[in-house]
């Protein structure tokens, strides 16, 4: 078997699944989960009825490269979302969806071979980077998460001799927990580390699309171009349909930016298998090019979390994030004790009285510069429709204020 295989650490899922294990629900409560964060908004009708005149189109195999008309039509949403006018056939490249796109570029972008291979990501963040790096036989640096300045990752904190190794930097933006959005004069700073140090830039933009302030969040590539980087060098960004869209049983994204890059991900993904059924395909032109149900789904969060976060923060430090789908939350801590609240109890206690399943930060995050900075928080997933969405939340509530930490007793 791979060695490298035995690097990997469980899912946070998995973790939460064990520590979990014992406990027995209070019967009287129906289960409420805000754990996983899967899309269960409707599914737009117009997917649905290309998914089904796709059906004709199984007979062909499909190119690993997309048909020209996904190309374009992901190309034609770079340009009226963002303003960039990229090339459909070299610098837009289709993908199942942006969890096998992020595995996979790490495995085209890693040389372990040099000394200290190393791939840095945000800090607490998605499992899939530090798998990635993993099994591209990297090893891994974080940046963690800066309660100060709203949850962005602190890059400067990472010393010179790290970046110097570095290959790969994984950014999150609008970011998983966080919702931290990352402004142009964080993407400056990165950028000209980037200069100096050789190093890929991969940007997960899942979330791009749901947002609460008036201004849309700023694209990767949108900083590349506004800090006079027209030919993207090192940068490619990932984003998919599966939070937008609703859809996130399609498996379908794309990828784009620097075009010698993308160039060898494709020779990758050619050998690796990764091309996109033709029905996905179909129904992926009809979703890319249409808006109406994107603007209808962000509204509903809009409400969603408006009605949602006053219940929460009444008692928990949470606030409205800039954009995605969670509430990441502080939660109390022992009277005087100056540290971080426990997330794992708080989370488990909460489950067995209640019913309500949240995801304890520190299982997102790894200890890096002396401290776990998922430590003392949870992530919500405000998912499901409004109404269970704001039952978690009054029950939360009620037990916040009756909760008391395991070390009091």
């Amino acid at each position: 078997m791979n060695p490298l295989l035995g690097k990997l650490h469980p899912y946070p899922f998995e973790r939460l699944r064990a520590l979990s294990a014992e406990i027995r629900p209070n019967p009287a409560y129906p289960p409420i989960s805000l754990g996983i964060g899967e899309p269960r908004h409707p599914t737009p009708a117009l997917v649905e009825d290309a998914l089904r005149e796709g059906l004709k189109r199984l007979s062909i195999y499909p190119p690993t490269a997309g048909e020209p008309r996904l190309r374009q039509a992901c190309a034609d949403w770079l340009q009226r979302r963002y303003g960039l006018a990229l090339d459909p056939d070299t610098q837009v490249l289709p993908v199942l969806g942006t969890r096998e796109a992020l595995f996979a570029l790490a495995q085209t972008v890693v040389d372990p071979s040099r000394p200290g291979a190393t791939v840095i990501s945000p800090n607490p963040f998605y499992q899939i980077y530090e798998g990635a790096a993993l099994l591209a036989g990297a090893q891994t640096a974080f940046a963690n998460s800066d309660p100060a300045r709203n949850f962005a990752a602190d890059w400067a904190a990472i010393d010179a001799a790290t970046w110097a190794r570095t290959q790969l930097v994984y950014v999150c933006s609008p970011g998983n927990p966080t919702g931290a959005v990352m402004p142009q004069s964080e993407w400056q700073l990165l950028f000209g580390l980037q200069d100096r140090y050789g190093f890929v830039i991969a940007s997960d933009e899942c979330y791009s699309e749901i947002y609460f302030r008036d201004t849309p969040p700023l694209g990767a590539l949108q900083a590349a171009r506004a800090a006079g980087r027209d030919s993207f060098p090192g940068l490619v960004v990932l984003t998919s349909l599966s939070k937008r869209s609703n859809v996130p049983g399609l498996r379908s994204g794309f990828v784009a930016g620097d075009a010698a890059l993308l160039k060898s991900f494709l020779l990758y993904r050619t050998y690796h298998g990764s091309a996109m059924s033709p029905m996905v395909q179909h129904a992926s032109v009809a979703a890319w090019g249409d808006e109406a149900h994107v603007v209808d789904n962000r509204a509903q969060y809009r409400a969603k979390f408006a009605a949602v976060t006053p219940v929460l923060a009444e008692v928990l430090d949470v606030r409205l994030p800039d954009a995605g789908f969670y509430l990441w939350a502080g939660v109390p801590s022992l009277a005087g004790s100056g540290a971080p609240g426990d997330d794992i109890d708080f989370a488990l206690q909460l489950l067995a009285q209640y019913n309500v399943a949240v995801l304890p930060g520190s299982l997102l995050a790894r200890n890096a510069h002396g401290l776990n900075p998922g430590a003392g928080r949870i992530r919500m997933a405000l998912v499901a429709e409004t109404a269970p969405c704001l039952q978690a939340a009054q029950r939360i509530a009620e037990f916040t204020l009756a909760y008391r930490p395991r070390t009091l007793a």
